[in-house]
């Protein structure tokens, strides 16, 4: 019987992973740092652990895993390297990587690249799932929604694709439980390739009520995230480089969501209703 480990179990793409498991009432455990703070169904196991100390994780009898590279480390590879040595009866490997590696976006990839390679020479069935941006980001413009019905952003004619969570977990959970996955990456996007300003008309269809747009320039909106979101001056620039590529190359709707569960993917005006409650 498969013993399926999902790390990150408490993220945005490891929760919904867990959660989708769980209804489909197959076994898990769920690693978190934080166990005492894990807000997942009832009948998961909850186990602590941390992927920098793969010597102290629950590994014995793991023969599956979802697994969430540690970037930020000073070489996440070894950690996933690390991991893989220490997990003897491992069998399949699900990386959530990103689509930063297909398209070999330069200061993005390189992490990811590094720790699918060292997934595929450790002779584990492995399959890569390589998400764009998530919607999730999105709760972003979540203040000025809910304060002014208005989404502050720049770039209003950049376009994204962004993909759902759950339509990341879906693929993920096929990845785990079916045959026919081992050897491949799937590059994960939205259905629709949006503006800025569709996208605000998005969370309009999906909240049902008016969203405007009003543009900011790019001072603006950098220092909007660092003073209304509390992010770092770096992590702040990133997301706005991220949004600048967008504007000179945008987004691709890819076709591996569809192929791999036979279904259209997820809208952003499903997303906004999905998030209501973060949203009024």
């Amino acid at each position: 019987m498969m013993t399926i480990l999902v790390t990150g179990a408490t993220g945005t793409i490891g929760g919904a992973v867990v959660r989708q498991l769980a209804k489909r009432g197959v076994p898990v455990k769920a690693l978190t740092r934080n166990p005492d703070r894990a807000d997942l169904p009832a009948g998961v196991e909850v186990v602590a652990g941390d992927l920098t100390r793969p010597g102290e994780l629950p590994l014995t009898g793991v023969t599956a895993v979802f697994l969430v590279a540690v970037l930020g480390a000073e070489d996440p590879a070894t950690h996933v390297a690390a991991f893989l040595e220490h997990a003897h009866d491992l069998r399949k490997v699900v990386y959530l990587s990103s689509s930063a590696v297909t398209f070999e976006r330069p200061g993005s990839y390189e992490e990811h690249q590094d720790a699918e390679r060292v997934i595929e020479q450790s002779g584990v069935v492995w399959t890569h799932v390589r998400p764009g941006e998530f919607m999730s980001n999105k709760l972003i413009w979540a203040r000025d929604v809910k304060a002014g019905d208005v989404v502050r952003a720049p770039f209003p004619d950049a376009v994204g694709a962004p993909v759902h969570e759950d339509d990341v977990a879906e693929v993920v959970v096929h990845a785990l439980l079916d045959e026919g996955h081992g050897g491949k990456a799937y590059t994960l996007s939205g259905p629709e390739a949006l503006t800025h300003r569709q996208q605000a008309e998005a969370f309009a269809r999906g909240l049902g009520r008016p969203i405007g747009f009003e543009r900011l320039t790019y001072g603006q909106a950098r220092a909007a995230l660092i003073r209304h979101e509390g992010l770092p001056w770096d992590v702040a620039e990133y997301l706005m480089g991220y949004m600048a590529q967008h504007n000179e190359e945008p987004a691709v709707v890819t076709p591996d969501f569809e192929q791999v569960t036979g279904r259209r993917g997820r809208t952003l005006a499903e997303w906004a209703a999905d998030h209501a409650a973060a949203l009024t």
